[in-house]
């Protein structure tokens, strides 16, 4: 029943910052402040990556491949897919209309068919961004981080400025972190600050690593719910003791 920001911070060894979450289901971006999130900058994103992986899918039926291997793909395997051949465009405007900046790369299915993405590897994640390419009228999630540092008070808000975490397993993609880099400056442009991101290569499970490091804690120890506790009051007691 933690936040999953605050636990992802955690897991970066802070109690104070933004976290940038991009997970499976949902992203959000959630600012917090020796240890408590506020509420206030809290925003969350309906693009994520099972948004992102029927996204690629629709891309590559719109492809001359062959049909038929296209539509047989299941979720894993778009999954696989995406991870391992899709990548975030610092320029995607540009790279969209350069047809010679499309480097194909490609992908063999379980049963042996052979897939060729072009332009669909960095059409892919752009949704995060761009919430409008799947007919999202809301803000990217760099903006929703914006929004959110923003929102903070002025006295804490250079401390959180200088520790924006990403994580979540949809912040992997290569050139995810750089681009939000650019895009956050691009958004405090004039404002006189420079904004860097922290991207630890273990984002995409941050949130159980810090979640494992705040249990460990002795200040966590009388929060446990003991199995004489849970026999005599139910399931719903967590939320007294925690």
């Amino acid at each position: 029943v933690a936040n999953s920001g605050f636990l992802s911070l955690c897991a970066h060894g802070r109690v104070t910052g933004l976290a940038v979450e991009a997970g499976a289901a949902l992203s959000h971006v959630t600012p917090v402040c020796e240890g408590q999130t506020l509420r206030k900058g809290s925003h969350s994103l309906g693009v994520a990556g099972d948004h992102l992986s029927r996204h690629l899918h629709r891309l590559l039926l719109q492809s001359p491949a062959e049909p038929s291997v296209l539509q047989a793909l299941t979720k894993k395997v778009l999954t696989q897919l995406k991870e391992q051949c899709c990548y975030v465009s610092l320029d995607f405007e540009r790279e969209l209309w350069e047809k010679e900046s499309h480097h194909p790369a490609r992908f063999q299915t379980p049963d042996g068919h052979w897939i060729t993405l072009g332009k669909e590897r960095f059409c892919c994640p752009e949704p995060l961004f761009r919430p409008e390419l799947l007919h999202c009228s809301c803000p990217g999630l760099h903006q929703l981080a914006g929004q959110s540092l923003q929102a903070i008070p002025q006295h804490i808000r250079r401390q959180i400025l200088g520790n924006i975490v990403l994580s979540g397993g949809s912040s992997m993609f290569p050139g995810f972190p750089e681009r939000m880099c650019l895009e956050l400056n691009f958004l405090f442009q004039g404002k006189g600050v420079h904004i860097e991101v922290l991207a630890n290569p273990k984002r995409g499970t941050a949130a159980w690593a810090g979640g494992s490091m705040a249990a460990s804690l002795t200040s966590f120890q009388h929060t446990w719910m003991t199995k004489g506790e849970y026999q005599e009051h139910g399931a719903e007691y967590v939320h007294r003791k925690f």
